[in-house]
């Protein structure tokens, strides 16, 4: 199994700012995409930005501009740097990564979720 856990969420002011990272952990060989979705009550879960291991990102429109994603791979981290926060943003965000785990001659696929933390944008 590889675990995602992510951490950095709370409650900001709109215009405020907050860093979530999640880092990976267990036996894993390579990580392909990881990925930041968010839920909002009574809403879909949706993407809000993706990297894959060559650096390449994207973003859902509604947080281009204000939103940073970047990964450390010597730490298996992936962080969402969230600024100019709105009222809209309030979610439950969700970890998200694909890759291999297991050694060279066993390695196995994996689609992994972290738990979630909660991010507020209220006054």
């Amino acid at each position: 199994q590889v675990q995602l856990v992510e951490s950095g969420g709370g409650l900001v002011q709109p215009g405020g700012s907050l860093r979530l990272s999640c880092v990976a952990s267990g036996s894993i060989f390579s990580i392909n995409g990881m990925d930041w979705y968010r839920q909002a009550p009574g809403k879909q879960r949706e993407l809000v930005a993706i990297i894959i291991s060559d650096g390449s990102t994207n973003y859902a429109d509604s947080v281009k501009g204000r939103f940073t994603i970047s990964r450390d791979n010597a730490k298996n981290t992936v962080y969402l740097q969230m600024n100019s926060l709105k009222p809209e943003d309030t979610a439950i965000y969700y970890c998200h990564a694909d890759g291999f785990r297991g050694g060279w001659n066993t390695r196995t696929r994996f689609d992994s979720w972290g738990q979630g933390t909660q991010v507020t944008v209220s006054s």
